[in-house]
């Protein structure tokens, strides 16, 4: 065993020699070959090198060639408040415990990227991202629901990409300064409309997370515009009538059954040709509109918002993109994953796996495993415990000191240091930045303006396209508000050159709808009536140009339709207007509804007046037990011949079809008086035809002159725009001074002294009376004569002391200085100045005293309390 042993070592040691001899025979050899051999491995192995970083050159990430949202130089932060400076102890405490939170994290799952906790603010402080939501409910009633909110985050804010689409950004500013500068990134407008959305009842939540290309470049380009997509008709399913017993029974069918399964093969196979054609133009149309592959596909950041079931009765839970302010499903591919999300309360990290993006994700914020909370003080209930893990907890001595550690452990979030967020409504009423804003859609374009930008009313405009590339217009759509016309529509179709109008109630002519391809007379139009705001019931009427057709409801005659044909107009020599030269009208047909007071065969159905032919056709209502319905044809004749002779009614006048003719059989005398009402009735209609045209005409003038001028309608509440409002305010507030001034002088009462001496409630004698006006004129007149000793008193003694400034200049003028000079100039230029103004207050009083003094004089004769004296002078 130990020979055996000795010879196992011996070939092993050889065997090291043999392999130490082959590496070094190797490394000799590659030391002595050719230069030629190692140049061209350089060579290759530089080839290599270009290749690798050529493809590697290919993956480029897109960093944005803009700045950032905001800057410090377009920032003023030394208005700010001091919370946005700094930190309080509490927010400072709750930074330490994010940090401590970021480290675990970290440490736990060194896979994961960092988190989005604490970023700067536009004052370089950093600030936990829950204390950047300011909850706050809007004053406007429009921003009270999610979809007005989120819609006017959209237009109010531009959108600034972030400078690094794999990193969440380094600044989070606050919703007031997003708001003052109108720009800023996904993070800005998810926290603007999350802080909305929480004032407004709703449980939202901020989101970092990733998102596809064109959701993080706000690209709407591969997406149909929300207002081009027509809403679903319902369609209602007609109830099968049953089969009465005694019906008749329809005729045998005679055709070959061979035949018609021949044709419906036929239609089957052309039907199926047309789907696979449709089906692939589909294809191609989606192969073109298909994205590129995006390099950074899952990697680019992005944030929106989430809002969850529950309050305000939502559903169901669903995200909203910021940026275009649509909501989505939860299950939407464009949302590839979520990292982490917060409110105002707390910070939750998602904890499941995004590798079906965000489908399979469970939004239990209550789940520990699922999301991982920062704070122990969360508004989500956590997960119920079973009753085997409850058992073991039912000692209240374990309960309260469960409860004492985890009120031990709990923080609470501090206040958010963001000030209260306010939109006046000069900027809720521009919304869009500059007052404009265009979005691109798939196929269409959406252009909005703020109310009053635009001198015809324009707000919105849609514009259609049929091809990718937005050349050629289908059609488009203009939205107007505040219009004195009241349109409220326009619709213009570029195929078929028909442009439709509509309008809001209260237009002069009760106009809803007006449909046409010119304003020219006599062309085909549509015109649809608010029927209530109109006495004669009309709803619509078409107008071709030989035809019109009337359509009414609610007529106290029953008529429901009236439609006319016209001749060609009779050429005259003279030029004339359509007024004038009206068209000839050949045939009138009038439709009325059952009016239930009549029997049916005496109610009218249809009238029709042949014009030309001189005719009357009369139809007849059809009773219920009957399948046909009487009729009547009158021949319209003149009343003489040609010989003054007056016509008699004769039997083959009135040609007539009766389903019960034993029970009604109508008399000459009564086919004569129904002629005569017809002929009447033909009179009234071919005026009121007549009318409609005028009617017609004057339409097609008015909106003519208010296409021209299109004046915009203010409302009175408007101060700034409404002029007539502001001119009527200031000359109220001009009144009301004036009156004000009025009752100050009326409240100076000279008499209210004097009468306090007598007892009250008597009254005054005619000695008393005197005693009291001449007490009263005579204080008037002492108080005068003080007030002029007063003014002559105070210019006296300001000539007093100028004279003796005077005097002491004299004995001083040798040994002043010229500052001293200087002051004694100034000094005399102010006395002299005193001077003068006392005296020419003195001269103005002595001359306004005899006036005024008699003036009381005749104010005391004319007050009521002195009646006596009245008396006196009368």
């Amino acid at each position: 065993m130990e020979v055996l042993r000795e010879k196992v070592e011996e070939e092993e040691e050889a065997e090291r020699e043999e392999a130490a001899e082959r590496a070094e025979w190797a490394r000799t050899e590659k030391m002595m070959r050719p230069v030629e051999v190692r140049k061209e491995e350089t060579t290759l192995t530089q080839e290599m090198l270009r290749d690798l970083e050529k493809k590697l050159s290919e993956i480029q990430i897109p960093i944005s060639a803009e700045l950032p949202a905001f800057t410090e130089d377009t920032i003023d932060i030394s208005k700010l408040p001091v919370s946005y400076k700094t930190n309080t102890p509490k927010e400072e405490h709750l930074l330490q415990v994010a940090d401590n939170f970021s480290r675990q994290y970290s440490h736990l799952c060194p896979d994961r990227v960092p988190l989005f906790l604490h970023p700067l603010n536009e004052c370089e402080v950093p600030k936990f991202v829950s204390t950047t939501l300011r909850p706050t409910l809007m004053p406007y009633p429009e921003l009270y629901n999610w979809d007005s909110c989120a819609q006017f985050v959209s237009d109010f804010l531009t959108m600034v990409p972030l400078p690094d689409p794999l990193k969440p950004p380094s600044h989070l500013y606050s919703s007031t300064t997003v708001l003052k500068y109108q720009k800023g990134n996904c993070f800005d407008f998810s926290t603007l409309l999350c802080s909305m959305l929480i004032g407004s009842g709703y449980d939202a939540y901020c989101v970092n997370g990733y998102g596809s290309l064109d959701l993080c470049h706000m690209d709407l380009t591969r997406e149909v515009c929300p207002l081009t997509v027509k809403p679903k008709e319902t369609i209602k399913r007609e109830e099968k009538v049953l089969p009465k017993k005694y019906t008749i029974r329809p005729p045998r069918d005679l055709c070959s059954r061979f035949e018609q399964e021949q044709e419906v093969k036929k239609q089957q196979e052309i039907r199926a040709q047309e789907k696979q054609q449709l089906r692939e133009e589909e294809e191609r149309l989606m192969e073109a509109e298909k994205a590129k592959p995006d390099a950074l596909h899952g990697l680019r950041v992005h944030s929106w918002v989430l809002v969850l079931s529950g309050k305000r009765e939502v559903p169901e839970n669903f995200f909203i993109d910021a940026f275009t302010g649509h909501s989505y499903s939860t299950q939407d591919e464009r949302f590839l994953g979520i990292e982490s999300l917060w409110n105002h309360k707390n910070y939750w990290i998602n904890m499941q796996d995004c590798w079906n993006c965000c489908k399979d994700l469970i939004f239990d914020l209550g789940d520990p495993v699922r999301w991982e909370y920062m704070l122990l003080g969360t508004d989500k209930s956590q997960l119920s415990l079973t009753e085997e893990d409850d058992s073991g907890i039912n000692d209240e001595d374990d309960v309260e000191n469960l409860g004492k550690e985890d009120e031990d452990k709990s923080f609470d979030m501090p206040h958010s240091w963001v000030e209260q967020i306010e939109i006046s409504p000069e900027a809720f009423e521009t919304r869009c930045p500059n007052g404009k804003k265009v979005i691109q859609y798939k196929r269409a374009k959406l252009e909005k303006w703020a109310p009053y930008l635009n001198s015809n009313g324009l707000v919105s405009r849609l514009t259609t396209y049929e091809d990718l590339e937005c050349t050629n217009i289908l059609e488009i759509k203009e939205w107007y508000q505040n219009r004195e016309d009241m349109l409220e529509l326009k619709h213009i179709n570029k195929t078929t050159d028909l442009k439709t109008d509509y309008f809001k109630p209260g237009h002069p002519q009760a106009l809803r709808v007006h449909s046409y391809k010119s304003m020219q007379p006599e062309m085909d139009r549509v015109i649809e009536f608010y029927e209530t705001a109109r006495v004669d019931g009309l709803i619509k009427r078409e107008e071709t140009a030989r035809t019109m057709t009337e359509y009414y409801r609610g007529r106290p005659d029953f008529l429901s339709y009236r439609h006319a044909n016209f001749g060609p107009r009779v050429k005259k020599l003279t030029l004339s207007s359509a007024e004038s030269n009206p068209r000839p009208i050949v045939k009138i047909t009038e439709r009325f509804f059952r009016n239930p007071a009549k029997p049916a065969e005496e109610d009218v159905a249809e009238r029709v007046f042949l014009l030309a032919e001189e005719r009357i056709q009369l139809r007849y209502h059809c009773r219920d037990d009957h399948i046909t319905a009487s009729k009547r044809e009158f021949l319209r004749r003149t009343e003489v011949d040609s010989k003054g002779n007056k016509i008699i009614m004769t039997p083959d006048m009135c040609i007539s079809f009766e389903v019960e003719p034993m029970e009604h059989t109508k008399k000459l005398l009564y086919q004569y008086e129904a002629m005569m009402h017809l002929k009447r009735e033909e009179k009234l209609s071919r005026h009121q035809v007549w009318e409609s045209e005028l009617e017609v005409l004057e339409i097609l003038k008015l909106r003519e002159e208010e296409e021209a001028v299109h004046t915009l309608t203010i409302s009175i509440y408007d101060t700034k725009r409404n002029e007539k409002s502001k001119e009527y305010r200031e000359a109220m507030e001009r009144v009301m001074h004036e009156e004000h001034l009025r009752q100050v002088e009326t409240q100076l009462d000279y008499l209210a002294p004097f009468l306090a001496q007598l007892p009250p409630g008597e009254k005054l004698t005619r000695w008393q009376a005197v005693r009291l006006k001449d007490e009263c004129l005579s204080d008037f007149k002492q108080r005068l004569i003080n007030k002029a000793n007063l003014i002559q008193a105070r210019f006296e003694k300001e000539t007093q002391e100028l004279q003796k400034k005077q005097q002491w200049y004299q004995e001083n003028q040798v040994t002043l200085t010229p500052e001293d000079e200087d002051l004694y100039l100034s000094y005399c230029s102010q006395a002299m100045f005193r001077i003068r103004i006392l005296e020419q207050r003195l001269n103005r009083h002595k001359e306004l005293a005899p006036l005024k003094y008699l003036a009381l004089e005749e104010k005391l004769y004319k007050d009521p309390r002195l009646g006596e004296l009245q008396k006196i002078f009368a």
